[in-house]
């Protein structure tokens, strides 16, 4: 029997062919699943009185160094993306990792434009524009689409440079590395809260950093001063959907 319709035969294809997989061999490849590591990495930001108002999860891998993410091209940071938001978001006990906190995930311009899939969790997840998406006007596009459907966005990196002013409109949280703030702390700190998104201090190393960005008037902080990045293994989650 044949049909005109493409995704009928390739449905009957895909079944044909997983028909074909020996049992054996589809055991050991689900074992050899269950087995490999899901990492990703967590770390919290934290409100002024020292409790989790969010978590970051970036990407992690067995033997991965997050140095080594310099040097990688675009489709690598897809790659590490789509793996953050499946290891996340894909995973049945989200609360186990999230405890009913917001989830930061920086996102490449190709999931801020819809190219690739971000979970419908508005809910849940922040949106961290990408430090090196182009901001044109398809990227802010792609943000207000976000926002049109309940998304927080955040940008990272904040350091009044004109293409980040751009995004201020479309943006909840304005993160800035409080370390490079020596001298043009206040001015920098203006910049960022002029549309009213809450700031957050990166990078807080040191008490006298976390001291300036409280004299700057953060009120939200992120920093192994505070908590370093733990890694956890998604592996034992039970996929959505399964």
């Amino acid at each position: 029997m044949t049909s005109d319709d493409p995704d009928s035969t390739l449905a009957q294809l895909g079944a044909a062919v997983d028909a074909a997989i020996p049992r054996a061999l589809r055991r050991a490849w689900e074992q050899h699943v269950a087995h490999e590591p899901v990492l990703v990495a967590r770390q919290g930001i934290y409100s002024a009185h020292g409790r989790p108002f969010a978590y970051q999860f970036s990407y992690r891998a067995p033997g991965h160094h997050p140095e080594v993410a310099r040097t990688w091209g675009r489709a690598d940071h897809e790659r590490a993306t789509d793996h953050v938001l499946r290891a996340t978001f894909g995973r049945a006990d989200l609360e186990h990792v999230a405890h009913g906190r917001l989830l930061f995930v920086r996102c490449p311009r190709a999931h801020l434009l819809g190219e690739l899939p971000i979970p419908a969790r508005p809910d849940r997840l922040v949106v961290e524009v990408s430090t090196n998406a182009e901001v044109d006007a398809a990227a802010l596009a792609g943000l207000r689409r976000l926002r049109e459907e309940g998304f927080r966005i955040a940008l990272p990196a904040f350091a009044d440079r004109p293409e980040q002013r751009r995004l201020l409109p479309y943006v909840d949280f304005v993160k800035v590395d409080v370390r490079d703030l020596d001298v043009e702390g206040h001015p920098v700190v203006r910049v960022a809260r002029s549309f009213g998104a809450m700031l957050v201090a990166e990078y807080v190393e040191s008490p006298d950093v976390l001291r300036h960005a409280r004299d700057l008037g953060f009120t939200l902080f992120q920093g192994n001063l505070i908590e370093r990045a733990g890694v956890l293994d998604r592996a034992g989650a039970r996929l959505v959907g399964n």
